[in-house]
């Protein structure tokens, strides 16, 4: 699409019919709703020479996009194998799922090598003293009951057990608002976000299938068994937050919110940006700068009762190790052409 297109075609009808594009290959089944948002940006723009270019463009581009992604192994057939001892994963309360998408592991990476070129280290061993430390942290601040984790700590935990994408996006269109970034900024951020953040999930999900490693609701009701004798069971123990259906190791949340905040610091170059938001629950945070989103992530699924420390920092580790392979090998300045 870049061959076809010239510096004045229009950018709004490239940027209209190359989303509309992939949103019906997506999502057929919301073409009606899908083609009224088209005709009405469509509508936004002059007619002319430009237009029908920029549309022309929009096309190439979506046609490219969807050629690139055919086959690549999204909605495979795999599920994570089912452990009966300690340190294996199995299904848990409330609804005993296997993931349905656990074949994101082998989907095709848009920018890094491979699934496993940024994996991480692994969970730690059972009967190290430092597993014994982190269930122990798990099992008192991320009780459905605990006494030790305060309100604020509790109203991040539920604050970030929103959907993440749908988190991060809604903050992400608040501060392309209030950075007042025009439409080709945005391509460029929207397109930096969303692919380093999609080869930060391949990443971390090819994680969970390598370890497959058990969740705290698991580990603590069933620490009796897992050879460390500074591990102490509790049958009945629940977490503050449901816990999802995957592997524990590594965290998919801080995979995600490790990527998304690294590439926010490279795009706006600056760490130094601060935000209020309000999630879907009405629950509200406000933060003055990126890293002190994903420290607050890391902490909160700890908080949340659904994960172990090391899962977290390692997830947020790969997140920033994916992001800094984007910014040294992609969207790089491209070298002006002699006439």
């Amino acid at each position: 699409s870049s061959r076809l297109a010239r510096p004045s075609d229009s950018k709004e009808a490239a940027a209209a019919a190359a989303a509309y594009g992939v949103l019906v290959y997506l999502v057929p089944g919301q073409k009606e709703s899908l083609d009224s948002l088209y005709a009405a940006l469509l509508a936004g723009v002059p007619e002319g020479s430009a237009k029908t270019r920029g549309i022309a463009v929009g096309e190439a581009a979506a046609a490219a996009m969807i050629a690139a992604r055919t086959d690549d192994g999204r909605f495979g057939p795999y599920r994570f194998p089912v452990g009966s001892v300690a340190g294996e994963w199995r299904p848990v309360l409330p609804a005993f799922v296997n993931d349905p998408s656990a074949w994101l592991k082998d989907v095709k990476p848009f920018l890094i090598r491979s699934s496993s070129q940024f994996g991480s280290q692994g969970p730690l061993r059972l009967t190290s003293r430092k597993y014994a430390r982190e269930l122990a942290e798990a099992k008192s601040v991320g009780s459905a009951t605990s006494t030790t984790r305060t309100a604020d700590q509790t109203h991040a935990a539920r604050y970030w057990a929103e959907n993440p994408p749908a988190t991060w996006s809604r903050i992400f269109r608040a501060l392309s608002a209030e950075q007042g970034l025009s439409l080709t900024e945005n391509a460029r951020l929207y397109a930096m976000l969303y692919m380093s953040a999609a080869d930060a999930l391949i990443t971390v999900w090819a994680d969970k299938a390598r370890f497959l490693f058990w969740r705290p609701i698991t580990a603590i009701r069933e620490a009796d068994a897992d050879g460390n004798p500074a591990t102490v069971a509790d049958p009945a123990w629940l977490p503050l937050i449901p816990t999802p259906p995957y592997t524990e190791h590594s965290s998919g949340h801080a995979g995600l919110s490790g990527s998304f905040v690294a590439t926010l610091r490279d795009f706006f170059g600056t760490d130094k940006i601060g935000w209020t938001d309000t999630n879907n629950a009405g629950l509200t945070r406000s933060f003055t700068r990126f890293s002190q989103a994903i420290d607050e992530v890391v902490d909160a699924r700890v908080w949340s009762g659904i994960h172990f420390r090391t899962a977290d920092e390692q997830g947020a580790q790969i997140g920033k190790q994916v992001a800094k392979w984007r910014d040294t090998h992609y969207f790089r300045a491209v070298p002006a052409r002699a006439d």
